[in-house]
């Protein structure tokens, strides 16, 4: 089962408060977490900020919402107990608690209309994402993928722009800047060596050079096939080689994958997607053009 969205948690979150009881937000999320069957990968799975669970930030606006619908209420830090309005909407038996449904409700109206001012200017301000579909998390989260594939594209454009010469200052860039290969001079002089049974270069493991990968790099626009693989895998074997890497500007075929499953030396596969986010990653070819923070509540300042 794929993670609930926020409006889809609204309902068995209030039901989970039916009993009347004050509930630690906490223990409502491990509960919520088992009520839709969620698996080990969905419940750990983060934000694009690294900062919480993609299923705590929803629980946690879908508690925001029916508070300020007046159907749960705080009690004290961290726990919330269900509300009379909440009880009598239970009553009628909804079949969900959405967008929609809230809005009927005056709070809730007042929350999305809120205006906050800065200075002498009034700015509009809606606490709600504009698709009802989405917390301003998801909607941010969702903003931050766009970019980041639009940046890829663009960065892997580039790449296949640009000469063979330029191809292998790229991955020297991008292995050093990944903590192999000692520096950059070492690892310069490393990769390039072409030619050598398959071999395009060889660059350290670590900064020590207690061990060394072996690499091919092809700035292809088609995908490399098994014989490829099988070539590469054969000057390793020849070189004694228990480390490979293969970098392509393009992909690799199912046959080229599988068969890297089937062979005792280990060979990495990165294909143009996964190269183009690395770069991305470790800041090749791309610059900061602007940081937006998130702030949250700092619970510990109010902690008397």
């Amino acid at each position: 089962m794929s993670i609930p969205d926020y409006q889809s948690i609204m309902l068995p979150l209030l039901r989970l408060a039916a009993d009347g009881q004050e509930h630690r937000f906490r223990d409502s999320v491990e509960k919520l977490e088992a009520e839709f069957n969620l698996n080990e990968e969905e419940k750990n799975e983060l934000q694009p900020t690294g900062s919480q669970s993609v299923f705590r930030g929803r629980v946690g606006w879908a508690r925001t919402y029916l508070k300020q619908s007046g159907l749960l209420t705080a009690t004290k830090r961290g726990y919330f107990t269900i509300s009379d309005s909440g009880r009598a909407l239970l009553a009628t038996n909804p079949l969900k608690i959405d967008f929609e449904l809230l809005s009927t409700y005056d709070g809730f109206r007042a929350f999305k209309s809120r205006k906050r001012t800065v200075g002498s200017t009034a700015n509009s301000y809606s606490p709600v994402a504009s698709n009802p579909d989405e917390t301003p998390e998801d909607a941010l989260a969702s903003a931050y993928r766009t970019l980041r594939n639009d940046i890829e594209h663009e960065l892997l454009d580039q790449v296949m722009s640009a000469s063979p010469a330029f191809f292998e200052q790229l991955i020297v860039d991008l292995l050093v800047r990944m903590g192999y290969g000692g520096n950059r001079h070492d690892a310069a002089r490393a990769v390039g060596r072409s030619g050598d049974g398959g071999i395009d270069g060889i660059i350290n493991e670590d900064q020590l050079g207690l061990d060394v990968i072996y690499i091919q790099a092809k700035r292809w626009e088609n995908n490399v096939g098994r014989p490829e693989l099988q070539k590469f895998a054969g000057a390793l074997q020849g070189q004694r080689a228990r480390k490979g890497l293969m970098i392509t500007t393009a992909g690799f075929t199912s046959d080229a994958i599988e068969y890297c499953k089937t062979i005792n030396t280990r060979i990495i596969l990165i294909d143009g997607e996964r190269l183009a986010s690395l770069m991305v990653d470790f800041g090749i070819g791309v610059s900061t053009a602007g940081t937006y923070e998130i702030k949250k509540i700092d619970s510990d300042y109010f902690d008397e």
